[in-house]
C-alpha cells in the first residue's frame, strides 16, 4: 500500500496540476516527488496523472484514488489527535478569517490566546468566504471566522457576536448633517465598495439597494480589498461607505462625532461566527477559541442582542 507521504504527494499534484508547484508545496525536490508518485502508480497498477497534458490532468481512476487518499489522511489525523491527548490543549490549528474581520477581531484575542495555550500552533490565513467554505469541505482549514448565516448543513456555526453597521461619510456629503440615517437616505451613486468576492460588499449592496456597478468618481473605476483604504478615500475626498462596529474603533474622536452616523432602529447588523466542519477532531481548540474571542469583545458588542437589529445575510 502507498505510504501516507505518497498520498500527500498525489493530492498535492491533483490540487496544483503541476509537479513543480506540488513539490514546492510539499517542501521536496521535484525528482523526489515524481519518483514517489511513479512508485505509487506502479504499486496500484493505475495511471493517476496524464503527464502529456498541460496543466497535468488527473485520470478518472486517479480521481478515485485521490478521493480515497483524502479519506485515509483524514482518519490518520483523527488517530494522531487521540494519541496526542495528554490532557493539555495542544496541536496545529488552521484558521481562516475574512478580510473585513481580520484586522479588527484578531488583535482582540490572539495574544491572550497565545499566552493561555502555548502548545497550540495557530496558522491564520486571510481568505474570502467562498474559498473558506471550500477549504473547510476539504479539511484544508480547521475553522474560520466569518459572517453568517451560511445556510450550509455541512458547516457548524457558533455565533460569537452581532455588530451594527454605521455610515461613514465625507464632510461634503449630504449625510454629514444627519444625526441618524435611514436606509432610504442612502444614494447609490456615492458609495465606495470593497472589490467583488468580499461578503461585506454584498451586504453593503443589499443595505444600499445596489443592483448595478457604481462609481463615486465617474472617470475612476476603483474597488478596494481593504476597509481602511475606503476610509482614507472618504477622509480626503467624497462619498460614503458602511462600516461594521469594530471597524469604527480606529476612527478619531472627531470623526466618530461628525462623520460616523448610526442607523435608526432596527439597524442593519451582521452576525459573526466561528465555523467549522462536522469533523470534531479539534473540538477542544475550537471551544477555547470561542471562549477567548467572546471574553475579548468590547462591552458594547457583548451587549448587543437579537433585538432592534436586522441581520443582513451574505
Amino acid at each position: 500500500m502507498p505510504t501516507l507521504t505518497q498520498l500527500e504527494y498525489i493530492i498535492a499534484v491533483d490540487e496544483h496540476k503541476n509537479f513543480s508547484r506540488a513539490a514546492k508545496n510539499c517542501h521536496v525536490s521535484q525528482p523526489s516527488l515524481s519518483s514517489q508518485i511513479q512508485k505509487t502508480e506502479d504499486l496500484l497498477g493505475i495511471i493517476i496523472f496524464d503527464r502529456s497534458k498541460k496543466p497535468v490532468i488527473t485520470t478518472s481512476k486517479g480521481l478515485e484514488v485521490i478521493k480515497q487518499a483524502k479519506k485515509i489522511l483524514k482518519e490518520h489525523k483523527k488517530l494522531k489527535s487521540i494519541s496526542n491527548d495528554r490532557g493539555v490543549l495542544t496541536g496545529d490549528f488552521k484558521l481562516g478569517v475574512i478580510p473585513s474581520l481580520s484586522s479588527y477581531v484578531l488583535p482582540l484575542f490572539i495574544e491572550s490566546f497565545s499566552k493561555k495555550y502555548p502548545e497550540v500552533k495557530i496558522h491564520i490565513d486571510e481568505i474570502k468566504t467562498e474559498k473558506i467554505i471550500l477549504d473547510l469541505y476539504d479539511d484544508k482549514l480547521d475553522g474560520a471566522l466569518l459572517v453568517t448565516p451560511l445556510y450550509d448543513d455541512k458547516i457548524i456555526e457558533r455565533t460569537l457576536f452581532f455588530e451594527n453597521f454605521h455610515v461613514f461619510c465625507s464632510s461634503t456629503h449630504s449625510l454629514f448633517n444627519k444625526k441618524q440615517v435611514n436606509e432610504s437616505d442612502l444614494d447609490t451613486d456615492s458609495v465606495w465598495l470593497l472589490e467583488e468576492g468580499h461578503c461585506f460588499r454584498e451586504q453593503v449592496m443589499k443595505v444600499c439597494s445596489l443592483n448595478k456597478k457604481n462609481q463615486v468618481l465617474q472617470n475612476i473605476n476603483f474597488e478596494s480589498g481593504s476597509l481602511e483604504t475606503l476610509i482614507n478615500l472618504i477622509r480626503k475626498g467624497k462619498g460614503y461607505t458602511l462600516l461594521p462596529e469594530l471597524a469604527t474603533n480606529n476612527l478619531t474622536d472627531v470623526e466618530k462625532k461628525n462623520n460616523l452616523k448610526p442607523f435608526s432602529k432596527p439597524a442593519p447588523t451582521r452576525e459573526v461566527s466561528l465555523v467549522h466542519s462536522r469533523n470534531y477532531i479539534k473540538q477542544g481548540i475550537i471551544d477555547a477559541l470561542e471562549k477567548e474571542i467572546i471574553l475579548s469583545l468590547p462591552s458594547k458588542i457583548k451587549s448587543l442582542k437579537r433585538k432592534n437589529i436586522k441581520i443582513v445575510d451574505i
